[in-house]
């Protein structure tokens, strides 16, 4: 079943949450390539897929985010897209056609690391051929759509669904990062962000990860009142805090619930989670969207202002760079 058919049946659609997180938990070691863990331990990401699938998502997104040649070649797997992509894609069919249930696999495209020219090196034809090669692998390994998401840059945005587009007519969903008062890393607002999607007719588009919910939800209204297409909300869990040895991200499935009904409320129809979210986060947004429970009583600000005001006022552009490098956790 196609995105647009399976909108049209259920009204909205829950996507799954972070997987980087679910992954360390599951062995994972820091430095390591997650995309690999896809042919030496697929039976791990499996159940990561399913433990989204048990509690609701409708779509879920491949091990692929780092999966092009440019991040690659930080594991020396550079030579091994194609497999990498593909073995992704068949991890994910695996525990998408024994649902009881029509789900959707979304292959995920993350940014590679690079700017395009003249901002840096990495050429625009370049970049395309390296998404045609990572969209060549999901592509053979069966996924439903092209998830492109994390991105900061339309440049880089329209070089990913034109590599897409050189292999495979599948949809495409785009998500863009809002950091700071509804912008990306790069400047672009939510406006500008869904008139270019538009020209370059993607099926969905939205926002994912973020610095906080008040610039993702900015974002998002700017975006639903200028896309012709579904929108996306795809938001992180608040703020990563250390607590003792342990990294925990501030966002309770409470604040994400909270922010999943306003999100739906708005005329946003595929809503999940981004960094921190995990198989209880997107229970409770399920159970809220669905009806079965009340939606909690917390603001969109109570997530972003359990760190100081100036910790998260002066992020600077390349720590925010490198957060969005990372696999999503």
């Amino acid at each position: 079943m196609s995105l647009d058919s399976l909108l049209a049946q259920r009204g909205f659609l829950i996507a799954d949450g972070g997987m980087g997180t679910e992954l360390f938990a599951r062995g994972l070691q820091a430095g390591d390539a997650p995309e690999r863990m896809n042919l030496d331990a697929p039976a791990k990401v499996q159940e990561v897929h399913q433990t989204y699938v048990d509690v609701g998502s409708d779509i879920f997104l491949t091990n692929s985010f780092g999966c092009t040649r440019l991040r690659l070649a930080l594991h020396k797997l550079d030579d091994r897209v194609v497999e990498l992509n593909e073995a992704a894609g068949r991890v994910g069919r695996t525990v998408a056609d024994k649902a009881q249930r029509e789900v959707l696999v979304a292959g995920s495209m993350g940014p590679t690391g690079e700017l395009i020219a003249p901002l840096g090196g990495l050429e625009f034809v370049d970049a395309v051929s390296a998404f045609t090669e990572q969209a060549t692998g999901l592509w053979r390994g069966g996924v439903d759509i092209i998830w492109i998401e994390t991105m900061s840059s339309l440049h880089e945005v329209e070089a990913a669904v034109l590599g897409t587009r050189q292999v495979c007519d599948l949809p495409v969903a785009v998500t863009l990062s809002f950091d700071t008062a509804g912008r990306t890393m790069m400047g672009v607002t939510g406006t500008e962000a869904a008139e270019k999607l538009n020209d370059l007719g993607v099926a969905a588009m939205g926002a994912n990860c973020g610095n906080n919910l008040v610039d993702t939800e900015t974002a998002l209204v700017e975006m639903q009142a200028v896309s012709n297409v579904a929108v996306i909300s795809k938001a992180n869990a608040g703020i990563p805090q250390w607590h003792g040895s342990e990294l925990r991200y501030s966002g309770t499935p409470e604040v994400m619930a909270a922010h999943a009904a306003r999100m739906r409320r708005s005329g946003v129809v595929i809503i999940g989670g981004c960094c921190g979210n995990t198989p209880a986060h997107l229970a409770l947004v399920r159970s809220v969207l669905d009806g079965q429970v009340a939606v909690p009583e917390v603001r969109a600000v109570d997530v972003d202002t359990e760190l100081p005001a100036s910790t998260n006022a002066h992020k600077s552009r390349s720590e925010r760079r490198e957060r969005r490098g990372r696999r999503r956790r």
